[in-house]
């Protein structure tokens, strides 16, 4: 992979590297630009996602089931692929789950999730035969009157809010006063209103947290949401079928991040099966990961237009910026900006090296990819490389601000 010499992120150790510059599916990125038929434009890696997936199979024990949660990355491509590879998939909208019905994965392995389900989205969940993840005693009145229309019993689980958050993590999902999911201390009354209604429960999706790079943090939440789980099941309309304990896997995207250790996970999560396989035979457990699948297998590229200096300080301005990439630029849930791994990706190792920062063309000064870091010296028409974004890029970012042209997406 990388030669001597090259910056050392971890990031950059993904990819090939040859003649000093980078690969992506073995393609050279200035070819795989031309290709593209120019910039800014995002590339995902189809052989690293691949990878990854085979390795977390790998990592954890055999009857974890594996759902992508297809908000980190909903290109269609992307999607397609990974329908062939994990045991379901997870949308949040309508449109997501347009994409997922599109793909070769059987509608009985599809869930919905989400606080503000229309009722138009709830018919078409209610048809399509998709699970539904109740988040409210309102949505669940407003399915049964879309099952009640349709003649379909819908097939629901009760997304709960627990009491319990998930400890170091990126951004808390659970736990306290959310939008999310129904409090623990009312499920019990929701589950007995299921049963008055005639609809078709399977189980419980409880999600604490994301982007978590404790192992040990991990397995305690998933102890507490089977923990959680099992002891709410005696008050449902059915046995439990369905329990998806969410994600929260974390990849690292800064200086002095490691890289999460599975092993933890991995033997709590034996555990929790064995717990779960004692008190609900038959039901299936589910992890809903899409950051930790897809974001180190993405880079954002853009151009640099021009070379300016200001004061001493140089700055590369490109075609490409936070209307992209706003996670990037540091407005996407950062309290103090830090850098994503950025690279001159036609001059990795390069001759001379210097300070500088990466701009947009937006008027703006958020518009910021890279904050006074040492990279190869750029000239105009180099080629910028943002690593970690094949989760919460270009979908997560705000493409209509000042009326640049989208960027291409492709997977290689």
């Amino acid at each position: 992979m990388n030669a001597p010499g090259l910056p050392s992120h971890a990031a950059l150790r993904q990819f090939a590297v040859a003649d000093d510059m980078l690969e992506v599916g073995g393609v050279p990125l200035r070819r795989l630009a031309q290709r593209v038929g120019g910039t800014p434009f995002y590339a995902y890696e189809r052989a690293h996602i691949v990878r990854r997936v085979a390795e977390l199979r790998a990592a954890l024990p055999a009857g974890v089931h594996v759902h992508y949660a297809m908000k980190a990355n909903p290109m269609p491509a992307v999607v397609q692929l990974l329908a062939g590879l994990v045991d379901g998939i997870d949308v949040a909208s309508g449109g997501e789950l347009a994409t997922a019905l599109d793909t070769t994965m059987p509608v009985g392995r599809i869930s919905f999730a989400g606080p503000g389900k229309s009722d138009a989205e709830l018919a078409r969940a209610v048809a399509a035969g998709v699970l539904i993840n109740v988040e409210s005693r309102a949505q669940l009145e407003r399915t049964a009157l879309a099952s009640e229309r349709l003649g379909l019993a819908a097939r629901v689980a009760v997304r709960i809010n627990p009491d319990f958050a998930l400890r170091r993590t990126g951004m808390r999902m659970g736990g306290g006063a959310q939008p999310f999911g129904v409090d623990a201390s009312l499920v019990p009354a929701l589950l007995g209103r299921i049963g008055q209604l005639g609809l078709d429960f399977h189980g419980f999706h409880i999600y604490a947290g994301s982007q978590n790079l404790s192992g040990v943090a991990l397995a305690e939440a998933q102890e507490h949401s089977v923990q959680l789980a099992l002891e709410l099941a005696p008050c449902a309309p059915a046995p439990l079928r369905v329990l998806n304990i969410g994600g929260g896997f974390g990849v690292p995207y800064f200086p002095g991040e490691q890289p999460l250790d599975l092993g933890p996970v991995a033997a709590g999560l034996q555990l929790q099966l064995d717990k779960l396989g004692a008190a609900a035979p038959g039901a299936r457990l589910n992890l809903e990961l899409g950051r930790y699948l897809v974001a180190e297998a993405g880079i954002y590229v853009c151009k640099v237009l021009e070379r300016k200096v200001s004061h001493g300080q140089v700055f590369l301005v490109t075609d490409g910026g936070l209307h992209h990439h706003l996670a990037a630029s540091g407005n996407f849930g950062q309290l103090i900006r830090k850098n994503y791994p950025v690279a001159i990706g036609n001059r990795l190792r390069g001759g001379a090296r210097e300070l500088a920062s990466v701009v947009g063309p937006l008027c703006t000064p958020l518009d910021l990819l890279a904050d006074q870091m040492e990279m190869a010296r750029a000239e105009e028409g180099d080629l910028v490389v943002v690593f970690q974004s094949g989760a919460y890029g270009l979908t997560a970012s705000p493409t209509a601000f000042l009326g640049h042209p989208l960027p291409a997406e492709v997977l290689v």
